[in-house]
């Protein structure tokens, strides 16, 4: 055998050997973080919707809409005050414009295709039957009717608002768009096309402002633990932020939209207990001062839904500076998700 045969066999067994013993891959560049910069202005974001609302007429003769006929609240009324509660809450960062609105004289198709009348709407509602199953809506009829990955992609809209009633099928909140990920709801499929992110909230105008803002923190908090999953320990402010007495004893700062920090279920505003909390120390964010006292649900309402979570949105950060990488406004990841280093 030549010194050319050699080399030729060598190369095959080296070929046969990587077959069966890979190599690991080369793990891929992880995405750096902006340099920290404490003179970086907080962003201000407005966010354009394109607002849906699925209201039907239930009685052709009178002209009489779902949301009369069962004395639902107007979407008008819930939209301006949704609308002041983030202005106010985010002092000033987080800003809501109405691109488009588009009222739909008809019930969304679920999942396999079925669609409501009114009759058979009223006869879940009056107990005559039950909900249809899946429940869900199919959300890509709707996407696709008003051009929403196209309108995105071109800076026209920003964000979806869908208005429907109880059992409409729509997720409190969603993600579609490249590089979508989890928003209180797995990303919508079929999105990958479009070259932005962008939230699909799902209201119901049965409920409230105060229901509009559940909706709201939760897809906060999943934007959140999104922006700061590159970070670990004590620079992950957002875990520290979210922290309750009942999981994290005598420590509890903020609390989640579920929990207060005082709260030992979920959904409990309303509780008298007395902790110790840090919560009032996050309006001196990033200057911590160490700050403590003790609170109940005194401080937010006493199981008000809507004064709870005003109260737990005014304490997330806002103001100028980057830190471990994160802006110190989290206002321009919530309203806008492509903020997020992926």
């Amino acid at each position: 055998m030549d010194s050319s045969s050699g080399k030729s066999q060598t190369s095959i067994w080296d070929i046969l050997r990587n077959l069966i013993n890979p190599k690991p891959a080369a793990p891929s560049p992880a995405a750096t973080l902006p340099a920290d910069n404490p003179n970086e202005p907080a962003k201000i974001v407005t966010s354009r919707v394109l607002l849906i609302i699925y209201n039907p007429v239930m009685d052709p003769a009178t002209g009489v809409k779902l949301s009369q006929k069962m004395g639902w609240k107007r979407p008008e009324d819930l939209i301006t005050g949704f609308i002041q509660d983030i202005l106010q809450t985010s002092n000033g960062m987080a800003r809501y414009q109405i691109a488009a609105r588009v009222d739909l004289n008809e019930f969304p198709t679920l999942l396999d295709g079925f669609r409501y009348t009114p009759q058979s709407y009223l006869d879940v509602i009056n107990n005559v039957q039950p909900p249809h199953t899946p429940p869900m809506v199919d959300y890509q009829p709707i996407l696709d009717q008003h051009k929403v990955l196209e309108r995105v992609s071109r800076h026209e809209i920003d964000e979806v608002w869908i208005f429907a009633f109880p059992h409409g099928g729509f997720y409190e909140s969603t993600m579609g768009g490249a590089g979508a990920f989890w928003c209180n709801a797995p990303p919508l499929s079929g999105t990958n096309t479009c070259s932005r992110r962008f939230v699909v909230m799902g209201f119901s105008y049965e409920r409230g402002v105060g229901e509009m803002l559940e909706s709201f923190g939760h897809r906060s908090e999943s934007i959140l633990e999104k922006t700061f999953a590159k970070t670990a320990d004590s620079a992950n402010l957002y875990r520290k932020f979210i922290r309750y007495d009942k999981e994290y004893p005598g420590q509890a700062e903020v609390g989640t939209i579920h929990f207060a920090p005082n709260s030992e279920s979920d959904y409990d505003w309303n509780n008298p207990r007395l902790v110790k909390s840090a919560c009032d120390d996050w309006y001196n964010f990033p200057n911590f001062k160490g700050t403590t006292r003790e609170v109940n649900a005194i401080e937010w309402g006493s199981g008000d839904i809507r004064k709870h979570h005003v109260w737990w949105l005014k304490h997330i950060p806002h103001v100028a500076g980057r830190k471990n990488g994160i802006a110190n406004n989290w206002w321009q990841y919530i309203m806008d998700p492509n903020s997020v280093t992926a």
